[in-house]
């Protein structure tokens, strides 16, 4: 049994999402399917996948996006598949750790540029050639409040998305021409437990405390609409740049907590 699709539909149209096993983007790829989008769901863990699938009649796409070959083996399935693509979604992303910089790990670091930056690259790289013949292509980056505010703990993290949001910007400066459209989504407080449980190192008593007291955090159904929505808008709109944050999070370092 597949998730009812919303009447105002569109039919046809493909989308790539990725970090589709779980959190935003399993909420936007489920997001998407109601709206009546061909979703290829692309993570790592195919069981989640074929899960996901089952439940909306999404694509399951495993693929690791640190992989050059993977991510051109699935630019080979879709648009053998399909023959087009409208939209890439690159959601995949995470952090881990918050050490100082004079105490940061290298291969924290490392693993943080991999995902966030340079497997966004490669998915970029490898659909927007048909991005562009597409005539009306959309690249959507999720970034985070954490690329437009430093903060203290968040050195790695922080540099990871300043670098995403940074490659995201030259994009939307060097696609103009070909009418591709790119967006940047960039959320705040999000409660995603195993964002929180894979920066901290498993540590569940520590991650419950990031939300702990906070009323009302966003969650990844809350961004997963938005993203759907900047995607289905009319081509000619672009949103460009979106940061959300739940009322209770009134900048990075200002945050309401209750007793």
């Amino acid at each position: 049994m597949t998730e009812q699709q919303s009447p105002n539909t569109h039919t046809g149209r493909v989308a790539v999402v990725t970090g589709a096993s779980t959190g935003i983007g399993e909420a936007t790829a489920r997001e998407l399917r109601r709206s009546g989008w061909t979703v290829y769901a692309v993570a790592r863990r195919a069981e989640r996948l074929e899960a996901l699938a089952r439940e909306t009649g999404a694509v399951p796409a495993p693929c690791d996006i640190t992989s050059d070959a993977d991510v051109e083996a699935l630019r080979d399935q879709v648009l053998e598949e399909q023959g087009r693509v409208d939209a890439l979604l690159n959601i995949s992303g995470g952090a881990r750790g918050t050490d100082r910089v004079a105490d940061a790990g290298t291969e924290d670091w490392e693993w943080m540029y991999q995902v966030n930056v340079l497997g966004t690259m490669r998915l970029t790289r490898a659909f927007l050639p048909a991005l562009r013949a597409n005539g009306e292509g959309t690249v959507l980056n999720l970034t985070s409040l954490a690329a437009h505010r430093a903060y203290e703990g968040g050195g790695g993290y922080n540099a990871a998305k300043y670098a995403e949001r940074a490659m995201t910007e030259v994009l939307r400066l060097e696609e103009a021409e070909h009418n591709v459209r790119v967006v940047e989504i960039a959320p705040g407080l999000v409660h995603t437990p195993e964002f929180s449980l894979n920066r901290l190192g498993g540590d569940q008593e520590a991650a419950d405390k990031v939300y702990a007291g906070v009323d009302k955090p966003l969650t990844a159904e809350d961004v997963a609409r938005v993203c759907a929505f900047a995607v289905n808008l009319p081509h000619h709109v672009d949103l460009d740049t979106v940061t959300i944050k739940p009322v209770a999070q009134a900048a990075p370092h200002k945050l309401i907590r209750g007793r």
